[in-house]
Parts: C-alpha cells; sequence; structure tokens
C-alpha cells in the first residue's frame, strides 16, 4: 500500500479488524518513511458496476457519491451514523446481486427512495425533493398527497 503523505510504496499494517457489520476490514497502517498513520477499508466487491444516466453515457459506479446523497438527506436527523453504512451496503450488494454490471441510475435513485422511506419521512422528502426535480410548491403538495395516511398523525 503507497502511503497517501509521502508516496513511499510499503506501508506496514498495525492492526486490523471488521466493521460493525462484518463487511468491510479496516486496517491501520504506518508508514516506515514517513512516519505518519493512516487507516484503509477493504471491501468485496463482486462485480464492477457502471452506471448507465439517463442521457445514455455510462460512468463507473462511486459509492462515496451514494453515500454523500443519502447523508445528505438525512442531515440533521435522529439516524446514527452506522445504520447509515449498513444503508449504502445494502443498496450495494443489491446493485451488485442484480446480475447485471449496467444499472440504471433511476434504478438506484428508486432504491434509495424506496429505503429512505422506511428509515425517515423527512430524508425520504428531502431525497425526493432532489431526484424528482422538485421546482415549485406544488409539486411537494402532490408528492406529500401520494404518501398519504403515512405522514397524518394518529388520532389520540
Amino acid at each position: 500500500m503507497r502511503c497517501p503523505f509521502c508516496g513511499h510504496d510499503d506501508a506496514q499494517v498495525k492492526d486490523s479488524r471488521p466493521s460493525e457489520d462484518g463487511t468491510a476490514i479496516r486496517r491501520r497502517r504506518f508508514c516506515g518513511a514517513c512516519s505518519q498513520r493512516f487507516t484503509t477499508i477493504e471491501r468485496v466487491q463482486l462485480r464492477e458496476l457502471v452506471v448507465v444516466k439517463s442521457d445514455l453515457r455510462r460512468v463507473p459506479f462511486d459509492r462515496d457519491k451514494l453515500s454523500r446523497s443519502i447523508r445528505i438527506a438525512l442531515r440533521k436527523r435522529p439516524v446514527q451514523e452506522e445504520r447509515v453504512e449498513r444503508i449504502v451496503n445494502s443498496i450495494v450488494r443489491k446493485l451488485e446481486s442484480s446480475g447485471d454490471s449496467d444499472v440504471p441510475s433511476k434504478q438506484i435513485g428508486e432504491l434509495v427512495m424506496e429505503t429512505l422511506k422506511e428509515v425517515d419521512d423527512v430524508a425520504y422528502v428531502r431525497f425526493a425533493s432532489v431526484y424528482r426535480d422538485f421546482r415549485e410548491a406544488k409539486d411537494f403538495e402532490q408528492f406529500l398527497g401520494q404518501l398519504g395516511d403515512k405522514l397524518e398523525p394518529e388520532p389520540q
């Protein structure tokens, strides 16, 4: 492993441990050349995914972009970081096990929306507003109307 600080080719592993959900291994590393420490994360990758955009462009799947989008939707919501990581892992696993290396961006967006709908209503609406490109208040009204009873408070 190359040191990200000095570029030296031989950083030593000092400690390895599995992540909370067992889908990754965190490795603490030490560079003998510059004495810096850093962490790497190893994950199983079943296949190389390619995202097919709506304009038919093909771009490599970016797990970090997916993670950022979900974190933005969940910002200031009562959802722990471990849960966010499990959500991302679950979506990536579904995409990898779908059997096809080419994944339409629409499929990814729908998977994220399904997941967020179960996790947090506010995050779901936030993500939907960007994903579905809401431009006016009536777009929100129409979308919230489709949610129906789920968002209405229960009678006491």
